[in-house]
């Protein structure tokens, strides 16, 4: 079938593709206080203004306290502010309009670097 990778060889040089499962979504119904009674409902759809939770999404802030470019993981709310996580934090309350699709999301998360491959490769 192929090689077992004993003769694989990484050099400091390249840069791997490191990708994690995220999921798709959630399949619980709603929230639940202490008790276990539902307490909150989980909206119908799962897409607001052509966003998905997930999604990789550059957006250009002209003013406020987020003010700047941000790309990064888009948390989606029906209001139309939504949350971006990037690699220096987090920004919230981002509007809609200020936000640009890089990616739809497809379960993974696809990030460059060193993190996975151990000193000794």
């Amino acid at each position: 079938m192929g090689e077992s990778g004993e003769k694989v060889y990484i050099t400091s040089s390249d840069i791997p593709l490191l990708i994690k499962a995220t999921g798709h979504g959630s399949r619980q119904m709603c929230r639940t206080d202490k008790y276990g009674f539902p307490s909150r409902y989980r909206l119908r759809q799962k897409r607001h203004f052509g966003f998905q939770t997930g999604d990789m999404v550059k957006a250009i802030v002209p003013a406020g306290k987020y003010a700047g470019k941000h790309t990064g993981r888009v948390a989606c709310r029906a209001s139309g502010s939504f949350d971006i996580s990037t690699s220096l934090g987090k920004a919230a309350g981002v509007s809609h309009r200020h936000c640009r699709v890089l990616h739809h999301s497809d379960g993974y998360t696809y990030t460059k670097g060193h993190g996975a491959i151990p000193s000794h490769a």
